[in-house]
């Protein structure tokens, strides 16, 4: 029964293709016009190679088992939705000027001879390049710029930033003022390629000499198997008052296609697939809060470390944090800090009923993988979608850090939103 839709929309999807492939075409044809016989056939042929090897492979997609190559895909939907989105921005440069040809056209029917000489004359501009050159070049550098920049961001995947920040709490017990915090998020181990850099990134860590190190969840893309071969390296992460860590929306294995047995066999598999996950947290020596609290000591005073499921405001992802169970028992602790994965966690309970929470640490975001991050000014796609999507927010006497996360997910790369390892002192 799903044949004839799937069929239809790759055809449709095909067509598309081949008519934005054409379109440009005719602007990269008009542009190398000039070029010698040699240029011109090499890069039509590259040109049309890349093309057809794009269109191929969306006629082929549904046939490639690409539970087996997740890393191969996340490659190939980087370079096709690059090559989309920047022949969409040449296409609209191109409108442009077909429209304002079209205008022109109409508008000259009605002139007369010397007036069409004048509205010729001023289609040029003042270094003698026509309009639709103009227009035409533009479009075909600013296409290139977006499709080089998204090939040059997966150069940054493992580019490790560090960022510092220092917080004060009124509340916060003598003996933690100094206390030495590092946050990571987000590994996505399953999106490793390249262990001796992980490896740098968890050396880095260890430079920063935490007293604590907390994880905010999505240690995986959704299997545990994905971390095997990374326990080895993550164990290595250590710190005098320990590593606590919770989960993310990745880590229930919700968007993986497991095999399509019975309702209860397939639960069977996730409930499996979440229990070893669980493990290796243990494996690695870090302390998974799971709905729980757990108090840190320091010459006889303490603070409250508090730990939930995920929980989030948006019902495409899972809600099974229990922040009320987390809290029972530390009412009286004089300072809490909150592990909690999705950010929107703050708005939706910790900030209206939990206002005893000093610190909330969250994830989930990545920045979107892609911005810009300049003295007093940021922006990313993820600020459409999440009010608080990265760095640090304030409410009277809450605060709340969200990490841009050690890791990547889809695109594999990063472009002005760089992975973080984050240091926070407590003052």
């Amino acid at each position: 029964m799903r044949a004839g839709p799937n069929l239809f929309t790759s055809l449709l999807l095909v067509l598309i293709m081949v008519a934005m492939d054409l379109y440009v075409f005719v602007a990269i044809r008009a542009i190398m016009v000039n070029a010698g016989p040699r240029w011109r056939a090499l890069v039509f042929s590259l040109y049309w190679l890349l093309s057809a090897a794009v269109i191929a492979s969306v006629v082929f997609y549904g046939k490639i088992p690409w539970e087996k190559y997740m890393q191969a895909r996340s490659y190939f939907l980087t370079v096709a939705f690059g090559l989309f989105f920047a022949k969409a921005l040449v296409i609209l440069f191109l409108a442009a000027d077909d429209a304002r040809r079209l205008i022109v056209w109409v508008i000259e029917k009605f002139r007369s001879a010397p007036d069409a000489a004048a509205a010729e004359a001023a289609n040029r501009l003042t270094d003698g390049i026509s309009r639709s050159q103009f227009l035409m070049k533009s479009g075909l550098l600013l296409g290139g710029t977006m499709l080089g920049t998204l090939l040059y961001g997966m150069s940054n995947k493992y580019n490790y930033h560090v960022r510092k920040i220092k917080l004060t709490f009124k509340n916060l017990p003598e003996s933690f003022r100094g206390l030495r915090i590092v946050q990571i998020s987000d590994v996505h181990s399953g999106s490793f390629n390249n262990k001796e850099a992980v490896q740098r990134g968890i050396e880095l860590i260890q430079a920063q000499k935490p007293d604590l190190v907390l994880f905010t969840g999505d240690l995986v893309n959704d299997r545990a198997d994905e971390m095997e071969h990374y326990i080895p390296i993550f164990s290595q992460i250590k710190a005098p008052m320990g590593v606590f860590s919770t989960l993310g929306n990745h880590d229930y294995g919700d968007y993986y296609p497991w095999p399509d047995y019975d309702a209860e066999r397939h639960s069977r598999l996730k409930e499996a697939n979440l229990e070893r996950l669980k493990a290796i947290h243990g494996e690695m020596g870090w302390r998974l809060l799971m709905n729980e609290h757990t108090l840190l000591e320091r010459n006889g005073e303490q603070i409250a470390l508090l730990g939930v499921e995920n929980w989030s405001l948006n019902p495409r992802f899972p809600r099974k944090g229990d922040l009320a169970a987390a809290h029972a028992g530390c009412k009286d602790v004089p300072f809490k800090i909150l592990l909690s994965h999705d950010p929107t966690h703050w708005d939706g309970q910790v900030r209206p009923d939990y206002q005893d929470i000093d610190l909330m640490l969250a994830g989930h975001t990545h920045g979107m993988q892609f911005g810009l991050e300049i003295p007093f000014f940021k922006w990313s796609p993820a600020q459409y979608i999440y009010k608080q999507w990265a760095g640090l927010y304030r409410d009277e006497k809450q605060v709340l850090y969200v990490n841009r996360g050690f890791g990547f997910l889809g695109y594999p790369g990063r472009v002005g939103i760089l992975p973080e390892i984050t240091v926070i002192e407590l003052a």
